[in-house]
């Protein structure tokens, strides 16, 4: 099985629902998805996928969708003042902790047609959350 990860970093900022500590005010975090992609197979150029192909279309979407951007649970409360003040942000069907983003930027790539097989959310240089299927 070859793998390959192409790292994508971005800022975003967030806050927690139902979280009790200070996470559940707004804060921002510069953060870090390593995509790992895995095949049993080699292209014609001996790649799994070739990394600027994959910056192409993973880090535009991650750059124009994420990056320095509000990621807001769709009811939280604050979404209107964000709407109102015309504040960049992005809604999520889930809480934005680092398991639901990590599943977001997963769907994202999976639905390139990318041969995904886990996406990293490094939220600080000590921790991080994992999502596979």
């Amino acid at each position: 099985m070859y793998e390959i990860v192409k790292s994508i970093p971005f800022c975003y900022g967030h806050r927690l629902l139902r979280y009790v500590g200070p996470c559940a005010n707004i804060h921002g975090h510069n953060a870090r998805a390593d995509i790992k992609l895995i095949s049993e197979t080699l292209d014609e150029r001996g790649m799994v996928m070739d990394f600027g192909d994959i910056k192409a279309i993973v880090k535009k979407w991650v750059d124009e969708t994420l990056d320095h951007t509000m990621l807001m649970a769709v009811d939280d409360p604050m979404v209107p003042v964000f709407r109102s003040a015309n504040e960049k942000f992005y809604l999520m069907e889930k809480n934005p902790t680092a398991e639901n983003i990590a599943e977001l930027i997963y769907d994202f790539v999976a639905a390139q047609g990318f041969p995904v097989s886990s996406v990293t959310l490094w939220e600080s240089d000590t921790s991080y959350a994992r999502y596979s299927r």
